[in-house]
């Protein structure tokens, strides 16, 4: 069985948040117009809310720009997917959250046109964010193709976010980035590692230049690159992925020997986890349960 999934990732500069959704939708619709079997199109952290300004004043107008999950800003984007025909997944926006918090979501539209998932990025990067913490972990379904989770930048250095997705069931990790650092490099070492000891694949699309550092890229789940792009310039990269490479490898092995969603018996005693507070259960232990 085959559940394959055609994506598109934008590594593009951040459009200046002050400016109409048309500009957005005319590069989205570009991208469809060269790649028409593309059904999730993905974009970076953050890629409607650019700003000109660093320090305070940059967080100052990121709070200026943030709107609710029911402004217009969301409502536009659900009927751009609607028209598009397509999983519209436009990088994070800054959300003023219900008691007046500011996050760094990310969003999913579906092709029907309705907000299908909403992440808040639960490790900002301190002390250079002004973002809220969010408090859940995000998968949503494609139908017919499989469950995606979300990963905001640097949620990415924490293995126990790609971990409880994996465990939620995903499939397949989106990583919306605005690196403009020098790890890169780093980043995407981790992106390969995220895959492997999860067994999923790794979407990770970042910022072009000459604000981010580029090298955007699509991981199976062996740890494999199958697409990236060579450095900072704006570009799109196309690749269809197969949701069943998951099925595949956790039944059989990465490489053929390694399976670790099956490493418990009925046996096993919990192992204790003290940095948390808590353990690994082998009753629990299964992706999806």
């Amino acid at each position: 069985m085959s559940r394959p999934l055609p994506l598109a990732l934008a590594q593009l500069p951040p459009r200046p948040a002050h400016l109409p959704l048309a500009g957005f939708a005319a590069e989205a619709e570009g991208i469809l117009a060269r790649f028409p079997h593309t059904r999730m199109a993905v974009f970076p952290e953050l890629h409607l809310c650019g700003v000109d300004a660093i320090g305070d004043e940059a967080h100052e107008q990121l709070r200026e720009i943030a709107e609710p999950l029911d402004g217009p800003r969301v409502k536009d984007l659900a009927a751009l997917a609607g028209d598009l025909g397509i999983w519209l997944l436009p990088g994070s926006v800054c959300e003023r959250g219900p008691a007046g918090e500011l996050f760094n979501t990310a969003l999913a539209f579906s092709p029907q046109g309705r907000l299908a998932a909403w992440y808040r990025k639960v490790f900002p990067w301190r002390p250079n964010e002004p973002y809220d913490p969010g408090d859940r972990f995000v998968v949503f379904d494609v139908p017919e193709a499989g469950r995606i989770g979300f990963a905001i930048c640097y949620d990415a250095w924490f293995p126990e976010l790609a971990r409880h997705l994996a465990w939620q069931g995903a499939e397949v990790i989106v990583n919306p980035v605005m690196t403009t650092t020098a790890d890169r490099a780093q980043e995407v070492v981790l992106a390969r590692a995220n895959a492997i000891v999860n067994q999923v694949h790794v979407v990770s699309v970042n910022t072009a230049g000459p604000v981010g550092s580029g090298h955007s890229l699509v991981v199976d789940p062996e740890g494999r690159i199958r697409a990236e792009a060579p450095g900072d310039g704006s570009t799109v990269l196309t690749d269809v992925i197969d949701l069943d490479d998951v099925t595949r490898v956790r039944r059989y092995g990465t490489a053929g020997v390694n399976r670790m969603w099956d490493q418990f018996t009925d046996t096993d005693v919990p192992v204790e986890l003290p940095l948390y507070g808590g353990r690994i259960d082998p009753r629990t232990w299964r992706p999806g349960a």
